[in-house]
This record gives C-alpha cells, structure tokens and sequence, in this order.
C-alpha cells in the first residue's frame, strides 16, 4: 500500500532541523518525509551552504546563517567549537525569524524536530511556544553511553580495570569496542563536548526520537529508559527499500555530492549475482597510506570483482600503478548511489566504515559487511554488527592499528564463502524483514510516528506534552 499525502493534517506544520553534514541531513530529511506522507506540513531549515543540496517532494527547504553562508564548516577553518559558537549564535537569530515568519501564515510552527547535537534549538522553540523533539542520529547504544558519562555514571577516562565497561542492555566492551571520545577524552573535546551536550537539556523537551528499531537494540532501548522515554523512529533510509509505503521514495533527497550512477550501475550490470565486495569509508574517514594500501592489495589478492568508493582526497594513498593493475576486476570511483549498490543482485557483502546511516543501510537491505571501524561511534557500532547481530566480520588489527591485507582477505572469505558464510547471509536477511516490519504499517517505528502525528494534531497549543 502506498502512503499518498493527505490533506487532514496540513494544519500540523513540523520544522526538521538537521546538523549540516551528510550522515545528519540524511536521516533528518528522511523523517520529514515520512512526517510529509502522513499528512503533515514539513519543512527542513538548514545553512546556506547545504540548502542547495536537499530536494525532496513535498519539503519545502529554508534557508538558516550557521555564520558561515558562503562555505560551511570548511569556512570556520574545520573549528568544531568556533562553528558551533557561530551557529548557535546565528542559528538562533535566524531561526527566531523563521517561526515568526511562518506565524504570519495559515501554516504557524507546530514543533522542531532538531539533531540533538544542537540543544539551542529547543530554547528557541519554547520561546516561541512551539514543541521542541530531540533527533539522536546515532544507536541507541552509543546515545545510552554518553548519557551516562554526562550524569557521571561513567567516569572519563575510562581505565583498564573498570573494563570491560558494563553499561544496562549493552554487551560487556572491551577497550577494543569503546568509542574513541571515551578511550582518549583528550582527543577531541570540541567533539566530545557536543555528544555530551545533547544530554543537557532532556527534561525540558517534549519528544524524543532515536534513528533505531526496537528488534534490533531491545535490550539497550530497555536500558536507555531508565535514563530518557526515547521512541524509536528507525531505520530512516528511503521507503522504496522498505515498505514501499511512499510513493517514488528510492533516495534521501540530500546528497553534498554528484552520485556516479550510471557507471557503477553499468560496471555492476556485467557482475554475476553476489559476486562484488563494495567498499567505502563514508564521506569523512580519512585511512592512513598504510591502511589504503593494505586494503588495496588485499582487494586485489583475493580474487574477488570490487567497486570501491575512494574520495579524490584518499586517492593518492593508492599504491603507484594500481588502477592498471586491477582494471579487469576493480572499479574506483569517487563517489556512488549507496542504496543502489546494497540493493544491487551483483553485491555481495560491504567493507564499511560501520558510520550508524552504513550500518542501518546495511542492515535494511541485507547485505553482510567487514567491519573497518576508525574513530568515535564506528567502534561499538562494529561490534554489535560482528558479536551481537552476526552479520559479518571485524579484523583484526596489529600492534601498530593496522589491519594487514591477509587478515581482510580471510575476512572477506569468511563472509564470502562456506558455512559461516550462509548463517551471516541468513542473519543478514533476519534483519532486513525486521526492518521493514519496524515502518511498515503497524510496526513500532511507525506506530511512534503516529502516536507522535496524532498528538501534535489534538494537542492543546497552551498544554505541554507528557510523554515520560
């Protein structure tokens, strides 16, 4: 059955306001539309610089200053805490005179959805008299971690003999699966200040929503309402992998780059069936030379056909003479139709970076992985995907952080060939029915959607939510 947008509900306006990076806007747009089919008003309000990016039916797209209009974050010198200090300050002014703006119309702000990486946010909101709902794009896992260090459940850093770390409805971590922000704290501040943040304000706001499904994290959604009455939303990937419920829904709608489509649609044509290891790192993990090269040769040595997405900033870290070497089995690309590959007959199994939108993608479409996790949430996220969800494989790495191109090739095999093989395959397939009963009709994902439309709909504008 296919959602078409209704017209009993256009009185409901939500603004969707997303972080301004890819794995962000993704999820965030993505809500907007599901919010769209259901017969709501949605509009994303996001920087000059990514507005132009986002295009989606039914969504109208308006402009907010992060400050930095002309280039974004690469303008504040790549500064976290200078781009943050800026986009509050200019996000605040300008997203002010965008509610004031829709309250002149038939079509007043009835709530912002906004990434909980901007708690800021919901000041505005309740100055305005407007619900604010927090998005959390990470599992609700990682989200249950850092919550805890914020109320000081959890002392930073973390020592070798308080692991492994146990933390309510998660598996046991070890020093191997703890995000970086909690083995180095030092590291990055600016970072770990923002994912702590997210916390600051919980018992102000009216709704709270994880980018997860309940089958899948249950244990740790249980764990996490101790702490906040999250509801699970997830997974936010395009419906035409799904439930098919909106009509012509078969991308995010967000894109920071041109996908090459029709080349890797046409190199993966020529692929028998789950014949290719499809490769990428997302659009911000940066590998060492040493790593690229061991993946490269590894690629290579195993034998298998491969079509590795390299941004043109990683691709000088390939060995000299590579792209002649591999032009019968490789294809190299910078950039590609994530879903298109996953879905595609010829894919059989991802080397990912284990990002928590790869993870989900992964997940939803089936399809095994060999986990590359690298920094921050990619840790835990691996292990869940490895120990937890079997799903694939985690190398090993050496003593220098390195995993060397025989440890990946037995991985691939691993995934790709023989008896543990088809119990990952069969895992895989576990978890992409589950994916779409979570937003299929009557699912948990979509039931929380409903509950929060229908709310929004009758509530009171002078009342107050009361979801704990």
């Amino acid at each position: 059955m296919v959602v078409e947008q209704c017209q009993s509900n256009v009185h409901v306006h939500v603004l969707v306001l997303p972080y301004p990076a890819q794995g962000h806007i993704n999820p965030l747009v993505q809500f907007a539309k599901r919010l769209a089919s259901k017969g709501v008003k949605a509009t994303v309000a996001t920087t000059h610089y990514t507005a132009k990016s986002i295009a989606a039916p039914n969504i109208t797209v308006e402009r907010i200053s992060d400050g930095f209009d002309q280039a974004g974050f690469a303008q504040a010198n790549n500064d976290v805490q200078h781009f943050l200090s800026s986009f509050r300050t200019n996000g605040s002014r300008t997203l002010s005179q965008l509610i004031h703006k829709y309250h002149q119309t038939p079509s007043p702000v009835t709530c912002i959805v906004y990434d909980s990486f901007f708690p800021w946010v919901l000041d505005v909101a309740k100055e305005h008299g407007v619900y604010g709902a927090a998005f959390f794009t990470n599992s609700a896992a990682v989200c249950s971690i850092f919550c805890r260090i914020h109320r000081g459940f959890i002392e930073l850093p973390v020592d070798a003999e308080d692991l492994p770390l146990r933390v309510p409805g998660l598996p046991p971590l070890d020093y191997r699966s703890l995000p970086s922000f909690v083995k180095f704290p030092q590291s990055y501040p600016a970072y770990l200040a923002m994912k702590l943040s997210q916390f600051s304000n919980l018992d102000k706001v009216d709704w709270m929503f994880v980018n997860t499904f309940e089958a899948l994290e249950s244990e740790v959604v249980e764990g996490l309402k101790e702490l906040f009455p999250a509801k699970t939303i997830g997974p936010m990937v395009p419906s035409a992998y799904l439930d098919g419920r909106i009509k012509g829904d078969k991308g995010y709608g967000a894109s920071l780059w041109k996908p090459l489509n029709e080349e890797c649609s046409n190199w993966l044509e020529e692929k028998a069936p789950r014949s290719v290891v499809y490769i990428s790192f997302g659009s911000m993990v940066s590998l060492t030379a040493e790593q690229v090269e061991e993946v490269a040769w590894g690629l290579k040595e195993s034998g298998a056909s491969f079509l590795w997405v390299l941004r043109e900033s990683e691709q000088g870290k390939l060995p000299s003479g590579y792209r002649d070497l591999i032009k019968d089995k490789g294809l190299i690309v910078t950039w590609c139709n994530q879903l298109e590959l996953l879905a595609h007959k010829a894919t059989s199994c991802f080397v990912t970076h284990c990002g928590w939108n790869s993870t989900l993608e992964s997940l939803s479409l089936g399809v095994p992985v060999v986990c590359f996790p690298q920094w921050a949430d990619q840790l835990p996220d691996a292990k869940f995907l490895d120990e937890i969800w079997e799903v694939g494989v985690w190398p090993k790495e050496d003593e220098h952080g390195i995993v060397r191109k025989q440890e990946f090739i037995s991985s691939l095999k691993v995934v790709m060939e023989g008896e543990r093989s088809d119990e990952i395959r069969r895992n895989a397939n576990k978890w992409k029915k589950l994916a779409r009963k979570a937003v299929g009709e009557g699912g948990n994902s979509d039931k929380h959607i409903n509950q929060f439309v229908n709310y929004l709909m009758h509530a009171d504008k002078n009342g107050s939510l009361n979801v704990h």
